[in-house]
């Protein structure tokens, strides 16, 4: 009896067979298998040849196959494949092929379970575990490329509790990953940030944003940065993170390209149902939320069909401390009491010194629901014709309640004091006072309720004829589309006056404590309402057309066309008339409660719903009265690219060559749609721009011995500007402080770099492999930002653009992105995995999995007038991922740590030089119990050792900005699989 599994799409997978139900067809077949293990090279033939292999259970440890390359007939192939093994073929129908031994092969690795029947002649199917098999096959794929690649198949991506797509990619080496409300957010790649990093999905350039609940990470933003959070980890089967450039791949990407792809049909033999059920819960919420998947796949002859859901909901509560930000202040002479020094009273008064700006002890609550979906159709007879349908919805919600208290009320700490305030106690290191006690200050709490989603659509209708045995033809026609909506994001301010708060900022976890009890509702009273709105929606339309002409066996050149359009519009909208009182207003009792959620400390907040309701404010804003100055911009880019490469697989000197050289030609049509400053009010403008390129690539992969590769590439590439870089508009955003002012530049040229990189790879047969590469980036076009802090009245924009009692001489950080001469990157990477088989039992069922990379680049930043040589934004110059697994046939644990380097995240603001979130070690685990071949339950935890998230300004001193808990999650539930 045969159990037809293939790896499976979910952890829930314990195992694949090499026996494929996949239709005969023609006899004969293209063939690119190395020389490896026949417990892995036998399944990769199957399904090359289009066969189904019954082979001798549990022995063949210790059988290395042929390598086969090119256009062979089907039983000279297999002929190839086992010659100088002991195998030989038994029977053969045409479908079927038996194998069996011809002699008695070598002793099977200790702890594989041959099964046992009366007959010891019979044949059965090979059995291997799902986690070692999926570790196998991405090994393979990763030798067998001519470029530098990682991949992660199906049992990887979902081996571990990773709430989305973005935590399974942190696994790979060089990938690192940004963190917001407990989850993985967006990826950097080998130093370079999210917006150098290209993201396809069935083979199409995607884009999909959402934002962050806190201001200091950004809030909303229109970047190139892809949003993995949008995707659960179980929707896809294979992820291919593409390190080198090839010219056959779209231009962009300077970092590399992911590419997903989710699961199709004829990935599986033939009927497949997968379900899985979990319960969710989070150390810093309550309550146990729901983690869904199913998948249904089905085939009938040359047509199949699949469609799979998953479906969760999540609590997640990240509280700590926070301030908005460091600046420089003066101190009156009347508000320096008798304690402060006569010294630190003159620094004080000299505006040098730089100061908190309201410490705040903050809370982020987030109901978190993700719902997505694929369905793919596929046809494929035998006349050598493959035609293929694919498509995916996704749905992101976050229903978020924000909570604040700050010394941000009327006579605040958020700029020069000169108000109630006094100051009678300071400490002062450098410039920074790091500790100070105040009397006489304006308390303000913050509740913040804002809900937002991100809906993604995309479908893909993919083909390819093989024509001729030399000509194939390819084509592909996509669209996908991103729609985020913040319809909701309403706040009410309460205000306690003439209060005593002291801070102390010299720990990592800076300590408020207050002179009052912020928990008694008859302190506080209202002071302020306000509401926003947002919107972001950007689209791909793409068409692709390839043709491939074998010269030779051994060569075969390639061209291709593409059209891609895309397009990004939004814009941000603003209650304009706060609503504020010369005096603190009273408001009913029952509108105020505590904070309901974990914080460093309890205070009231003023109740939304019942205070707005109360007053009478305006919710639905998103209307032409409140926009947002300078937010309503629409970006167009329409890009033609062709190119033309040669590709080579050939034996030198009796070892395997595989390379390709080629070029790419992209023309790209710009038009940047704003409004800008003309004479003191904004004037509606279009600007075009038009920018084009050839792109060089070469790419060599030689095998100095079977499993020895060496790889060598160069290649040129680019990564366009960021949108909001585009804007031809200036966006204001303000604060009772300052604010800023960021003007975009349409006329900006893209990045542009140049890139060698090699690496030696060794494959330790079927139980590892061992690599190390070195690479280096040079950026000859770079675009950076000019920052300056000037008065408002000096940026020439209107008065009425401020919040109400603000004058033109409040200063405001005026920044605007320039292209400038450059930056490079050089790295370092090392990866190794390893079986443990060598020692006794039990310890041979243990692995391990290490990857570590180190990256040093800069670039320049224009601070100030003066030009800076800062860290590239998001690069960590080390960062290093381990997993240390333990598999049985019936049971398994992995436990995983990625560490992640410091690094910045901006180029500094306020005369702060460089901004950036310090390095973070993340736990996770995972273990699995098999109570049947097709039942397990498992047990998972994310973020053991609750790792806080920490973000400071300035490289020098390092002012503490954020410190936040998100809290350990853990995950139990049961995955069926027939």
């Amino acid at each position: 009896m045969f159990r037809h599994l293939r790896p499976a799409l979910l952890c829930g997978a314990a195992s694949i067979v090499i026996a494929l139900s996949v239709p005969a067809g023609a006899q004969t077949r293209s063939f690119d298998l190395p020389a490896q293990p026949a417990v892995s090279a036998i399944p990769m033939f199957a399904k090359q040849a289009g066969i189904q292999i019954v082979a001798p259970a549990g022995q063949l440890a210790g059988i290395t196959t042929q390598a086969i390359h090119g256009e062979l007939e089907r039983h000279k192939a297999l002929a190839t494949l086992l010659q100088g093994t002991p195998l030989t073929v038994s029977s053969d129908d045409g479908a079927v092929v038996v194998l069996q031994l011809a002699q008695p092969a070598k002793a099977p690795v200790a702890g594989t379970k041959p099964q046992v029947h009366a007959d010891d002649d019979t044949l059965e199917e090979v059995v291997v575990n799902g986690f070692h098999e999926s570790l196998a096959q991405a090994r393979v794929l990763k030798r067998d490329a001519v470029g530098s690649e990682e991949v992660i198949v199906a049992e990887d991506i979902a081996a571990f509790p990773d709430l989305n797509l973005a935590e399974s990619l942190q696994r790979v080496p060089g990938v690192t990953i940004n963190r917001d409300s407990g989850e993985g957010r967006q990826i950097t790649l080998r130093g370079l940030g999210p917006d150098f990093t290209r993201t396809q999905l069935n083979g199409m350039e995607v884009l999909g944003n959402t934002a962050s609940g806190m201001d200091n990470r950004g809030g909303v933003s229109r970047t190139r940065s892809f949003d993995y959070s949008l995707f659960a980890s179980e929707l896809f089967n294979k992820v291919t993170i593409q390190k080198s450039y090839a010219s056959e791949q779209d231009e962009g990407g300077i970092g590399g390209t992911v590419q997903l792809n989710t699961a199709k049909p004829f990935d599986y033999d033939g009927f497949k149902a997968v379900f899985s059920l979990k319960g969710q819960d989070n150390s810093n919420t309550d309550g146990v939320t729901p983690r869904l998947v199913g998948l249904i796949s089905d085939r009938w002859g040359d047509f199949g069909a699949l469609v799979s859901v998953a479906y969760s909901t999540n609590d997640s509560n990240e509280f700590g401390y926070r301030n908005w930000g460091w600046n420089q202040i003066k101190v009156s002479p009347a508000n320096i009491g008798a304690g402060v020094s006569a010294a630190d009273a003159a620094k004080m008064q000299s505006g040098t010194i730089y100061a908190p700006q309201a410490d705040t002890y903050s809370t982020w609550f987030d109901h978190r629901t993700r719902l997505g979906s694929t369905m793919a159709l596929q046809y494929e007879p035998e006349n050598g014709l493959k035609l293929g349908f694919d498509a995916l919805y996704s749905r992101l919600t976050n229903d978020r309640d924000n909570y604040a208290m700050a010394a941000g009320g009327s006579n605040a700490l958020t700029g020069n004091v000169s108000g109630t305030q006094l100051l009678q106690s300071a400490v002062i290191q450098g410039n920074t006072l790091v500790a100070a006690r105040y009397t006489g200050v304006d308390m303000r709490n913050e509740y913040n309720t804002e809900t937002d989603s991100t809906d993604f659509y995309q479908t893909v209708l993919h083909g390819s004829d093989q024509l001729t045995d030399r000509l194939l033809v390819k084509g592909m026609a996509g669209y996908s589309r991103s729609d985020y909506e913040l319809p909701y994001f309403d706040k009410v301010f309460l205000e306690a006056k003439n209060k005593g708060i002291s801070f102390d900022d010299r720990s990592r976890m800076p300590v408020n404590t207050y002179d009052f009890d912020p928990t008694d509702p008859a302190q506080w009273n209202l002071m302020r309402l306000d509401t926003q709105a947002s919107k972001i929606v950007n689209s791909y339309k793409t068409g692709k057309l390839d043709v491939e002409y074998a010269l030779s066996e051994a060569s075969t050149i390639k061209t291709g066309f593409e059209y891609k359009k895309f397009d990004d519009e939004g814009a941000q909208y603003n209650n304009k008339v706060f609503y504020n009182v010369p005096t603190d207003r009273a408001v009913p009792a029952e509108s105020k409660y505590l904070v309901p959620y974990d914080t460093l400390a309890p205070y009231i907040v003023g109740d939304v719903n019942g205070i707005y309701k109360y007053i009478g404010q305006t919710r639905d804003i998103m209307t032409a009265a409140f926009l947002s100055p300078g937010s309503d911009y629409h970006v167009t880019e329409e890009t033609m690219g062709g190119y033309v490469q040669y590709d080579l697989d050939t034996t030198v000197w009796d070892r395997r060559l595989k390379a390709n050289a080629g070029l790419r030609y992209y023309s790209t049509d710009l038009t940047s749609a704003g409004s800008i400053n003309s004479g003191g009010k904004l004037t509606a403008v279009s600007v075009p721009h038009t920018y084009s390129g050839v792109l060089p690539s070469a790419n060599v992969a030689y095998f100095v011995e079977p499993d020895l590769v060496a790889r060598v590439s160069a290649n040129r590439n680019i990564s366009r500007p960021a949108l909001s870089d585009l804007a031809a508009a200036g966006t204001i955003t303000t604060a009772p402080f300052g604010g800023s002012l960021t003007i975009g530049n349409p006329n900006l040229k893209p990045f542009t770099a140049d890139a060698v990189e090699g690496s030696l790879e060794y494959y330790d047969g079927k139980v590892g492999f061992v690599s190390v590469g070195a690479f280096y980036k040079k950026l000859n076009s770079f675009i950076s930002s000019t920052t300056v802090v000037e008065p408002y009245s000096a940026t020439g924009y209107p008065l009425s653009f401020l919040l109400p009692g603000q004058t033109g001489s409040i200063p405001y950080n005026v920044s605007q992105p320039v292209n400038v001469s450059g930056a490079s990157i050089t790295g370092v990477e090392v990866a190794a995995q390893r079986d443990f088989d060598f020692l006794p039992e039990p310890f041979n069922h243990l692995g391990m999995l290490a990857n570590g990379t180190f990256a040093d680049g800069s670039s320049p930043a224009i601070i100030g007038g003066k030009t800076v040589e800062l860290p590239l934004v998001n690069l960590s110059r080390f960062s290093a991922n381990a997993t240390l697994y333990y598999e049985t046939d019936t049971w398994g644990v992995r436990i995983s740590e990625a560490y992640r380097g410091q690094y910045l995240n901006s180029i500094g603001s306020n005369g702060n030089i460089g901004e950036g979130y310090e390095p973070t070690n993340n736990v996770d685990f995972s273990a699995h119990y098999n109570v049947t071949p097709h039942i397990k339950v498992t047990l998972e935890g994310l973020n053991l050792t609750d790792e806080h998230i920490v973000q400071f300004t300035d490289l020098a001193a390092h002012r503490i900005e954020v410190n936040t808990s998100s809290g350990r999650t853990f995950l139990w539930g049961m995955t069926c699989e027939f």
